[in-house]
């Protein structure tokens, strides 16, 4: 994430990365291949720094990433920002080449979802740009692969917690998690255009002697989003990690999912869970804004 740095410091963020084909046929007969870049923003809502090149299909490769990739940290560097020390990137098809590519520029390589600044730009891309460029697919050529669901893995036994509570925080509270006193935390910029009265759903979780151990496994674990399976609340991790939280009753779960939907619709799908010693506790071990974006 972003870090606060005295004035005419280079800015320092994660970055997110997506290279990939796009829905543009090229003059060659060939998918347009592009490289997108943008830093991950945090919630004070500074503005990302963001990155495009097309690579020709003939030349989709680690040495042409790596390539561009060294010119993006160049131009990163005349716009303000740092080199970054992560790279987060989503689509598992790609990662290793991804890897390879920045291994040679000492840049480690996060395989995550965590990448909504990136995701958002991609859809926003989607559907203002690429329909105006020459060669726009109107529709896809094939109909795309069938995504496999892994089944849900129990938390381990030894960062479970004590116990959990649901939870609700206004989007106004949101806005100032900032401020709050967390070791651990994952905080994501929100839209001014969002009602401050909207309730957010989430999940706390209760452990008196280990919540430091359970923050720093959830936050090693990318955590994305909380989906309702049933009576189960599930939360999704990494690139397809899917970790079982708890059983909750039936009415329960049907209030739940009503309110992810409802946050879904009206607030971009933000929703959080945190890790605290206790219920009472003023400060949170962990805390975590997650979204539930578009599949794309």
């Amino acid at each position: 994430m972003i870090s606060n740095n005295p004035k005419n410091a280079l800015k320092k963020s994660d970055w997110e990365v997506d290279f990939y084909s796009r829905p543009i046929i090229e003059a060659n007969g060939k998918k347009r291949w592009e490289l997108l870049i943008s830093s991950t923003p945090d919630i004070s809502g500074t503005k990302p720094f963001r990155w495009e090149k097309i690579c020709p299909a003939s030349e989709v490769n680690s040495i042409w990433l790596k390539e561009a990739l060294n010119e993006a940290v160049k131009s990163a560097k005349e716009n303000g920002w740092e080199k970054p020390s992560v790279l987060r990137c989503w689509r598992s098809s790609m990662k290793t080449m991804i890897k390879r590519a920045a291994e040679q520029l000492a840049i480690d390589v996060l395989p995550s979802r965590r990448t909504y600044s990136l995701i958002e730009w991609i859809i926003e891309r989607e559907k203002y740009i690429y329909p105006n460029e020459v060669g726009y697919m109107a529709g896809p050529l094939a109909a795309p692969p069938s995504s496999i669901t892994n089944q849900p893995i129990p938390l381990p036994e030894a960062v479970r917690g004590d116990s959990w509570s649901l939870a609700s925080l206004s989007i106004e509270t949101l806005r100032d998690a900032e401020q709050w006193p967390i070791e651990f935390k994952g905080l994501i910029p929100i839209k001014e255009t969002i009602d401050s009265n909207i309730l957010i759903p989430g999940i706390r979780l209760f452990s008196k002697n280990r919540s430091l151990a359970l923050a720093a496994w959830l936050g090693g674990l990318e955590p994305v989003k909380l989906v309702i399976d049933g009576i189960q609340v599930i939360l999704e991790a990494g690139l397809s990690d899917r970790w079982l939280v708890t059983d909750i009753d039936e009415d329960a779960s049907q209030a739940l999912e009503a309110s992810l939907k409802r946050t879904k619709d009206l607030a971009e799908g933000i929703q959080f869970i945190s890790v605290q010693s206790q219920p009472d506790d003023q400060s949170f071990t962990g805390f975590w804004m997650l979204r539930d974006t578009p599949e794309i």
